[in-house]
């Protein structure tokens, strides 16, 4: 691939300064477009060919137009296109020359200017937000923030902060930098970086034990030569973990969307597990079988917006590690009704759940955070994840889906309702400072 020539970005800092003094610009002299993830998420879920959008990409970056966001785009699209290497070089090469972007709001002037802070990673790595706010009224300013330069300089005008990266090791960090930066902030910061750590899931699984009507295994960290001793019989699986007992979950710590996720039954079933993984370090937990009494597993979204519960999906499945996508929930019409039947009832599980998940709220400390979650079959909330960074979208094909569009549009006007209050004296829509 050949590469394009490195962009330098010229910023003006021409403006008003904060209220603390840092000097603000305008996001639209100090930003490069791009297209975010949701127009790849889009053409993916509606079957169209991603190959063709990334070669018409791949083509203009080979003609050697000099455009940062250009590059990101690129990336995102071998990333939407599950080639993570090459999405991770392009990404780099992409921030070498810019680590500022900008999704433009479709309806201008915009209402709110929103800066998430984000991290050099793949399409798990940070809170795809623009999915939701998808052809609305807010503004993204996307930074990638790196060790040593946790905000952008200058800083762009904004009305609040999104603290978007994951809790991921390479970014512990520079959440410790922003944790001392946006102490005194002037403007509201959304997920402050103290709560992101919480989503870690070992860390979780502690967080959230002891709480009335909810369950949470322990998760577990330990290494390859642990797993083994456990296979070997060296060491007896209660001995090491006094809350578990077979069937367990295995999964390596680097692992998303169910990567190299399984089910353990006994300790014979260890080792070819690992002759299938590479990674050298694993999460262990224990497995609860929480099928209904239809033999069928049922897995929740939820997503949590200053700890008021919203409904995202429901997925069914005669498999217990459930994905939305591979669940059959497009083939099967009989589980899309029971879907818009859950859906349209959902008030009355969240209130059958209010105690949980307001513990939840209070727990993890984040103003916006994703749950997937279940129900046991004795009627505990059985939280699998829970994250800030997971897809939330109301992009289902209508004719498919047309229970879905007043959910989604109530998580989507609950978020920018939020963003209204955050700011007590706003700035007319487009101003400077």
């Amino acid at each position: 691939m050949s590469h394009a020539a490195f962009f330098s970005a010229s910023f003006s800092a021409s403006s008003n300064p904060a209220p603390d003094g840092t000097p603000a610009s305008d996001c639209r002299a100090a930003a490069s477009p791009c297209l975010g993830l949701a127009p790849f998420l889009r053409t993916s879920i509606a079957g169209e060919d991603l190959r063709q959008l990334a070669g018409e990409l791949l083509q203009r970056a080979q003609s050697g137009e000099e455009n940062p966001g250009l590059w990101l785009d690129l990336s995102t699209a071998f990333f939407a296109l599950g080639q993570r290497d090459m999405g991770l070089a392009i990404q780099a090469q992409a921030l070498a020359q810019q680590r500022l972007y900008r999704i433009d709001a479709v309806q201008q002037p915009a209402r709110f200017r929103l800066l998430l802070l984000m991290a050099a990673g793949d399409l798990a790595d940070n809170t795809p937000l623009d999915c939701l706010l998808e052809n609305g009224a807010v503004d993204l300013l996307l930074y990638y923030a790196e060790p040593g330069a946790p905000l952008p300089d200058p800083l762009p005008v904004h009305d609040a902060v999104f603290v978007a990266m994951s809790e991921k090791p390479a970014n512990r960090p520079i959440l410790a930098e922003l944790e001392t930066r946006l102490n005194d902030w002037p403007w509201p910061v959304i997920n402050r970086p103290r709560h992101i750590p919480n989503t870690e899931r070992e860390r979780a699984s502690r967080c959230l034990q002891g709480i009335n009507g909810l369950e949470m295994p322990l998760t577990h960290a330990l290494t390859r030569s642990q797993l083994q001793d456990l296979a070997e019989g060296k060491t007896p699986l209660a001995a090491r973990f006094a809350d578990c007992a077979y069937p367990i979950i295995v999964r390596p710590q680097s692992s998303q969307a169910g990567r190299d996720l399984a089910r353990i039954d006994a300790p014979e079933a260890i080792l070819p597990y690992l002759e299938g993984v590479q990674e050298d370090e694993f999460f262990l937990s224990r497995f609860v079988d929480y099928r209904g009494a239809d033999g069928l597993f049922r897995k929740i979204r939820l997503v949590l917006i200053q700890g008021r519960p919203f409904v995202c999906h429901l997925g069914i499945s005669a498999h217990w590690m459930i994905h939305y996508l591979n669940a059959g929930m497009y083939e099967d019409a009989a589980k899309r009704e029971e879907e818009a039947r859950f859906m349209a009832a959902f008030p009355t599980f969240a209130a059958r759940h209010q105690g949980a998940l307001a513990a939840i709220h209070e727990r993890i400390g984040l103003d916006y955070v994703c749950i997937d979650c279940a129900e046991t079959q004795s009627g505990e909330l059985l939280i699998f994840e829970i994250d800030h960074i997971m897809v939330v979208h109301a992009m289902d094909p209508v004719a498919l889906f047309p229970y879905k569009v007043e959910p989604m549009r109530q998580i989507r006007t609950a978020f920018e309702d939020f963003l209204d209050t955050l700011t007590s004296v706003r700035r007319p829509p487009g101003a400077i400072s």
